[in-house]
Formats: C-alpha cells, sequence, structure tokens
C-alpha cells in the first residue's frame, strides 16, 4: 500500500470540545463518533495534533492489555487532550509501562485484595450510619452531596491509606484543586506537590511498619528498597485521588435512581439484585467527559484495518465500550439484573483500576443504607435543576438537593 492510499484510508479528525454535560446525559459527540466506525481519529481541546480512538469492546479491552501501545512515551510528548494542563511526575504508575509498572502496583496489591477491602468494611459501615444518621437529625432540605456522598469516600479512603482522619479536609481539598481545571495549572501543580510533601512525610514514617493500611505498606517497601521514595509518593497521591471518584460516581448513581424512582423501588423490594444492579448502574453512568491518558503505538499495529503508526496517539473510550451492542444487548437500556455484565468502568489490563473492589464496596454500602433507612428519599427540585460540575475532567452532580 503506498503512502498515497494509506493517507486516502484515514478516517476524517473529529473536533471533541470540551463538554459541560448535565444529568447521565451520553456525550452526543463520543455517540457520533460510535456511528463513525470502530476507530476514527480526534482533536481534543488541548496538547497538539489528532489521535486515533478505539470504541468498540474487544478493540478497549485489546488496546489496554497490549504491551505494543505504552503509556511512557506519552510523558515528552504534548497529545491532544482534554486537560488544560498536562502536569505527569516521572515515575507516576499512570504512566509506567511493565515490569516497572507491575513492581509498583505489588507493593499496595493487599490493600486492594478482597481481604484488604474487607478490613475496612464495618468501619465505613458505621462512618456511613454516622453520616446518615447526622443528615436525619438536621432534617429536610439537604445536599446529599455534601452530607453523604462527599465526606464517605473521603473518609474512606483516608482510613484504607493511613491518613488520620484530622487531615481529611485537606485531602479533599487538594484532590478538588488538582482535579479541576477552573483554577490553572501553577494552583494544580502547588496542591500535587503539597499532596505528595505531605505522602513524603507520612511514607518516611512508616519505613519499618507491618500495618496494612497503603502508605505503612509503601513505607514497608521503600524501607526494603523494592520502590523508591518518588515512587511510592507518586502511587499515593493517585490512589489518594482515586478514592474521591467514589463520590461523582456515587452522584451519578443516585441522581440515576432519584430522577427513576422505578429503579429505586425496585432495589429496595428486591435487596438480593443489588450487586448485579451496582454493576449495570456502573456501566450506565457516564463518568468522565471526554477520555483520559492516552497510548503511543510502539510499533506499527493493525486494528478492523486501520494501521495504527509507531509514534501514534491512541485513546479508548471505556464509556464508549460500556455502550457496545454487541455485547451489552440494548446498550442504552437500564437493566438492574444484566447478566454477564463484564463492563469496562474501572478500566482493564495492567492498569485496570486498583481501587474497582473499593468501589464496590462502597456503592452497596451506600445504596442498602439510603434507600433501606431513607425510604422516602426524593429530589428537592425539578431534576433539570440539579447542578453538575463545569469545567471538569470526571462528571458529577455538584449538590443533590432531597427531601425525605
Amino acid at each position: 500500500m503506498t503512502e498515497e492510499t494509506l493517507a486516502e484510508t484515514l478516517p476524517p479528525v473529529t473536533d471533541w470540545p470540551a463538554l459541560d454535560l448535565n444529568g447521565v446525559d451520553f456525550d452526543p459527540v463520543l455517540a457520533e463518533l460510535m456511528r463513525q466506525g470502530p476507530v476514527t481519529r480526534i482533536k481534543l481541546p488541548n496538547g497538539e495534533g489528532w489521535a486515533w480512538l478505539v470504541t468498540r469492546h474487544d478493540d478497549v479491552r485489546m488496546v489496554t492489555n497490549d504491551p505494543r501501545f505504552g503509556r511512557e512515551a506519552v510523558m515528552d510528548r504534548q497529545v491532544t487532550r482534554l486537560a488544560p494542563h498536562f502536569i505527569p511526575a516521572r515515575g507516576a504508575v499512570g504512566f509506567l509501562d511493565p515490569p516497572d509498572h507491575t513492581r509498583l502496583r505489588r507493593s499496595v496489591a493487599a490493600a486492594f485484595t478482597a481481604r484488604g477491602v474487607e478490613r475496612v468494611r464495618e468501619k465505613s459501615r458505621r462512618l456511613l450510619d454516622e453520616l446518615v444518621g447526622g443528615m436525619l437529625r438536621d432534617g429536610p432540605p439537604a445536599d446529599l452531596v455534601a452530607s453523604v456522598l462527599t465526606p464517605f469516600p473521603i473518609a474512606v479512603i483516608c482510613e484504607l491509606m493511613g491518613v488520620p482522619a484530622a487531615d481529611r479536609h485537606t485531602m479533599h481539598t487538594w484532590t478538588q484543586l488538582i482535579l479541576s481545571s477552573a483554577h490553572g495549572a501553577q494552583v494544580s501543580e502547588k496542591a500535587k506537590n503539597e499532596m505528595g510533601a505531605y505522602f513524603a512525610d507520612l511514607i518516611g514514617l512508616r519505613e519499618g511498619s507491618t500495618a496494612e493500611d497503603v502508605t505503612s505498606l509503601l513505607g514497608a517497601a521503600v524501607g526494603r528498597e523494592e520502590i523508591t521514595t518518588e515512587e511510592a509518593v507518586g502511587l499515593a497521591v493517585l490512589l489518594q485521588i482515586g478514592g474521591e471518584a467514589v463520590t461523582n460516581n456515587s452522584g451519578q448513581m443516585f441522581y440515576l435512581l432519584l430522577t427513576r424512582p422505578d429503579l429505586a423501588e425496585r432495589l429496595r423490594a428486591e435487596p438480593e439484585i443489588r450487586p448485579k444492579a451496582i454493576d449495570e448502574l456502573l456501566r450506565h453512568i457516564p463518568h468522565r467527559n471526554a477520555v483520559g491518558l492516552s497510548r503511543i503505538a510502539l510499533e506499527d499495529v493493525e486494528i478492523r484495518g486501520h494501521r495504527i503508526r509507531a509514534g501514534d496517539a491512541v485513546y479508548v473510550s471505556y464509556l464508549a465500550a460500556n455502550r457496545d451492542p454487541e455485547v451489552f444487548p440494548d446498550p442504552d437500556t437500564i437493566d438492574l439484573t444484566r447478566s454477564p455484565n463484564p463492563h469496562v468502568s474501572f478500566g482493564f489490563g495492567p492498569h485496570y483500576c486498583p481501587g474497582g473492589m473499593l468501589a464496590r464496596l462502597e456503592s452497596g454500602l451506600l445504596v442498602d443504607t439510603l434507600l433501606d433507612r431513607v425510604p422516602d428519599l426524593r429530589l428537592a427540585v425539578p431534576p433539570e435543576q440539579v447542578p453538575f460540575k463545569k469545567g471538569a475532567l470526571i462528571r458529577g452532580p455538584e449538590a443533590l438537593p432531597v427531601i425525605w
């Protein structure tokens, strides 16, 4: 195939602006890209040039699990991206490839296994009961995001990380500044550096520790010289920030349940279907705006008849993969007992979200506690008046005004 004919077969480049979408609406640009074909090309608001976009479930799983696509090479490139500023720390786990990535993940794996997550279940349940009890005592109306959905995941991730309760508020403030694009690059970078310095101190204090929380595991791994302090700090920052994703996911989940009372009623009536239902809600809700981190093709690879050249940037869309009709019949319908449900809401491959099991635990506790303890829970305003985050990389309601 000559250069000319190859150029002719390239799909057009579609501009993907940073949209502020309300509710759980599916991104119309992504829907259009899915219609264009399984492999398209996109240009995002920041960075340079264009990138490939892969949207089919099988292709997404292939790209994310294939060593021919790497993350480390992104470090030195201004790949087209959603985020207005790109401040990766060299050695950060999100930009590592195996074997370094595997070595770093192994250091904290014990905290995120079923046993590690179960370790915090009872304390998490008690924390949640206190928060919901406080909301009920204060009486309606309440903001479910402020009173429960924000403090609960912060408390749980801090518990798992080994961050003292007195520092939870500071952690939350740093996370918000890092995740929002509204304050500018310098503010985000300063917050990231401050959180990093905090974890460097905490990990340093725990080098000989045998405790099971994340900073103790990291401290012990640094002490054994399995990982460096810089690597440990980068991983701690990523895990701490990731822990607050539950606020946005559960905010969208409850927005859905409060605007679709038929779903909430069914979950109250049939508690045994809740684990399957939570997986279906996780599949359905749009966790983020656009796409996350790209990968770089390390050699020429063909996907669905398109030659991805070595050096090309490639994005996958987990949101699109979760709506692939070949894998999820009637993908736009919420089927609370959908089975099987191989959604990729927590990613796939080596960079699969380590907190997936923890997020499921928290979502299960939230659904059980709020549906059972507050049977009359409902929105205090019309659905279209619920404010959603603007200028953020991840999606979720700013507030959920409720009454009961």
